[in-house]
């Protein structure tokens, strides 16, 4: 909607202000990106803008990073790590922060504040922080289950790198799901409950169709903040967990490769089809609750 024809000068200028301002954070946000994408077609192994790719020559652009990517025996083990762990951390963190957001959600719930705010502490502490708390403590996680259970090192592994990452994502889940309970009709589960549907069957049948919209959001944001993370899994994991953020790190440090590049490339495209889905079913939700036409 534009301005209306009774508007001021200052309202005028406030109006076109704010869009310039609006632009200017968008440019300032969006540029790393904007230099990322083309550099990974560089034909040489450079992180700079060759002469050929100045002049829009064909020469100068090649897919052999992105052949790398696919080829390279390590760079496919991490991606390997990453599609095994993030999808299973998402799944604890959707199911134990959608139980956590519900149970917030009742009135008679004591100490909500508190809680709340103990449950999303791991987004609003210092990451170094907490990876250094997983540290130690899934240390000993470790060593129990490999001493008493006499599980395999590597698998261990695997556990401590997935608990860490799911402690990660269940504030995102918390959030989201809670903001989707916000406008949720609770009369429609005392309905359920005065036709003698048990609580497990009002969950599924009645809550979960309504809120899953926040549900899959607040899994979206715990997939990509597992499949992202970096700082805790250097902490937690070992070289049989080296996952694909990991790998990319080690390769700034060890071996610059511009094959970083393209696989920054692929997780810019991955990040913005799922913030993409976000957005749909944050729309779809509005829909359901009846606060945006359908």
């Amino acid at each position: 909607m534009g301005l209306p024809p009774y508007a001021t000068f200052g309202q005028r200028v406030w109006y076109y202000t704010f869009r310039v301002i609006c632009a200017l954070i968008f440019i300032f946000l969006i540029t790393p990106i904007l230099v990322v994408m083309p550099l990974s077609f560089n034909s040489q192994d450079f992180f700079t803008f060759t002469p050929e790719m100045l002049r829009l020559d064909p020469a100068g652009y090649s897919l052999k990073h992105y052949e790398d990517f696919f080829t390279n025996a390590e760079w496919q083990r991490s991606l390997k790590n990453s599609l095994i762990i993030a999808p299973i951390a998402t799944i604890i963190s959707v199911s134990l922060g959608t139980l956590a957001a519900i149970g917030l959600s009742q009135s008679h719930v004591p100490f909500k504040g508190t809680i709340m705010a103990i449950l999303i502490s791991p987004m609003i502490v210092p990451l170094i922080i907490s990876a250094t708390g997983m540290f130690f403590f899934y240390s000993s996680l470790g060593n129990w289950m490999e001493s008493n259970l006499g599980l395999d090192k590597n698998f261990v592994g695997y556990i401590k790198v997935i608990l860490a990452h799911a402690v990660l994502g269940i504030p995102f889940v918390i959030i989201t799901v809670t903001a989707t309970l916000v406008g949720f009709d609770r009369s429609l589960t005392r309905a359920a409950a005065n036709m003698g549907a048990n609580p497990v069957t009002t969950f599924f049948r009645v809550q979960m169709p309504l809120i899953l919209p926040g549900v899959i959001s607040g899994g979206l944001f715990a997939f990509i903040t597992s499949f992202d993370e970096v700082v805790v899994v250097l902490f937690v994991g070992s070289a049989g967990q080296k996952t694909l953020p990991w790998q990319m790190f080690t390769g700034l440090r060890e071996q610059i490769s511009p094959t970083i590049l393209a696989v920054a490339t692929l997780l810019v495209i991955i990040s913005i089809a799922l913030l993409t889905v976000v957005e749909l079913l944050r729309r779809r939700s509005e829909k359901l609750r009846g606060m945006s036409p359908g």
